[in-house]
């Protein structure tokens, strides 16, 4: 089992969904876990009870990424919480699809590249700034960047720059011993769009017929397995990457 004790962890976006299943894994592992929201407070709120329970240590803060100004200052309250920053997840995005190309609109487009694009981005930077030498970096990506699907395309466009921030980032501060990597989720139950999917979703009998691996939608514990691995010593001399979690799916 991987060993956080000692660590601290900042997890954009993880009031719900995958950030909340890997800000809980961290903090079962022994990491202290920074819980950033950005609307849901009583989500916030009850993640880090959640922590608590477990034995560790939380706060939650709230920023919204795309606000430059709110994202250095949950750095900062990150710091002056824990003393220091060990692991980033940048995982905080929205998502839109079943959109046609031709049918986004101008405000959705701003909409999802400010929070997706320009939040990530920035939160990629600002980790680099911030955390301990030998720390990991960790940005949750989209299987919409590895195969064109009709209906996700400005989503997909949303979460392609950030790919090749990490694999840049990971050149730029591997002379500290710091990994940057990237998990690439499939359609996760539990998270994003897929948060409340009915038994009698079609979606659910789609992935039967084309996942060779349990022939299920993707969990929110799969992504806080690959979350676990990128976290500990045994992925320290593997950075730059791209990780597809898709039951089997070719990404």
């Amino acid at each position: 089992m991987t060993d956080l004790q000692d660590k601290v962890a900042l997890v954009t976006g993880s009031a719900r969904g995958v950030g909340r299943a890997i800000a809980l894994r961290y903090a079962s592992l022994g990491a202290r876990v920074v819980i950033n929201y950005a609307g849901n407070e009583a989500g916030a709120r009850q993640t880090v009870q959640d922590i608590r329970d477990l034995g560790s240590e939380a706060v939650a803060i709230r920023a919204d990424v795309s606000d430059l100004r709110a994202l250095e200052r949950l750095y900062e309250e990150s710091v002056d919480a824990f003393g220091k920053i060990d692991i980033v997840v940048a995982n905080a995005g929205v998502e839109i699809i079943d959109q046609p190309i031709a049918e986004v609109t101008e405000e959705q487009f701003d909409r999802l590249f400010s929070i997706n694009t320009k939040g990530g981005f920035f939160t990629l930077q600002k980790a680099a700034e911030h955390v301990e030498d030998n720390g990991r970096i960790i940005y949750i990506g989209s299987s919409t960047t590895c195969l064109a699907i009709p209906g996700v395309g400005l989503y997909g466009a949303s979460k392609m720059a950030n790919r090749y921030t990490v694999e840049v980032l990971a050149q730029e501060v591997g002379n500290r011993g710091v990994t940057v990597n990237t998990i690439i989720p499939t359609q996760i139950e539990g998270a994003g769009v897929f948060t409340h999917l009915p038994e009698d979703s079609p979606t659910r009998a789609q992935n039967l017929a084309m996942r060779p691996l349990g022939g299920r939608l993707g969990r929110v514990e799969d992504v806080a397995d690959a979350a676990e691995y990128f976290a500990g010593p045994l992925s320290q001399w593997v950075s730059g990457q791209n990780l597809v979690i898709s039951g089997g799916l070719p990404g």
